[in-house]
């Protein structure tokens, strides 16, 4: 049983290493890219199949956005972003479930030390890979507060000079806007890296049926996992453009 905490590098491009969630990170952009073309040459007037799929999760998504921000225009904004961050972390946590992942790999020998490097490891069980998201969807936040706020309005979230205790509040606004970036990244690494361990464990200990309900939940957590980066996203997003008044 092989449990590592950081992702395991594979070899070099260059300067560049690359680890398995890295690898499993290009898989799924490039997965991203094929399903784009396929609905897209295969689109017809009355969706069939994988259409009908693609159309009936972008609608729903697209009103969860609309019902979040009360506002046309703004919701059509803000939908792409939140629609790609939630594919691609929905994709990426299952990913780590299928067969293969952290099974199979390569032994090597150091002395009479022997080691196990897996080819695949789930992007979202990698730090780098939250951080990654989590510092996106912070940067993208502040954004968007000053496209609608104003550099003036913008700075004026954080740099209080009514009183003292509004301007100690503009500090802590500073705080936790900083704080998201740790909030998101762990959260996600943490349920997602913790939940492969758990189902790891089950299997080695118990294979085969025991760890069928594990796997259910794990892909019900996967979902939840990418649904809540999202819509928290999305909720960030919508108080960093209010006016102070709001």
């Amino acid at each position: 049983m092989h449990i590592s905490i950081a992702a395991e590098k594979l070899f070099n491009i260059g300067p560049l290493p690359v680890t398995n969630s890295l690898l499993v990170t290009w898989f799924t952009l490039f997965l991203f890219g094929v399903l784009v073309v396929v609905v897209r040459l295969r689109k017809r007037v009355v969706p069939l199949g994988i259409q009908n799929v693609v159309e009936y999760a972008l609608e729903t998504t697209y009103r969860t956005v609309c019902d979040a921000v009360e506002d046309d225009e703004k919701a059509r904004r803000f939908f792409p972003l939140v629609m790609t961050i939630f594919l691609f972390v929905l994709i990426v946590n299952w990913f780590g479930l299928l067969p293969g992942f952290g099974s199979i790999g390569f032994f090597y020998a150091e002395g009479e030390h022997h080691s196990f490097t897996p080819l695949l490891r789930g992007a979202s069980a990698d730090l780098n890979t939250t951080i990654a998201l989590a510092l996106i969807s912070v940067f993208l936040t502040q954004v968007y507060s000053i496209k609608y706020l104003g550099l003036k309005g913008y700075v004026g979230r954080f740099i209080k000079l009514k009183n003292p205790i509004m301007f100690f509040v503009g500090i802590l606004e500073l705080i936790a806007e900083l704080a998201k970036i740790i909030s998101f990244s762990f959260r996600l690494f943490g349920n997602i890296f913790a939940g492969e361990v758990l189902l790891l464990v089950m299997l080695t200990l118990l294979p085969f049926v025991v760890p069928l309900p594990f796997l259910v939940l794990e892909v019900f957590v996967g979902f939840i996992q990418a649904l809540v980066f999202a819509l928290l996203t999305l909720f960030f997003i919508k108080i960093a453009i209010m006016h102070e008044e709001h």
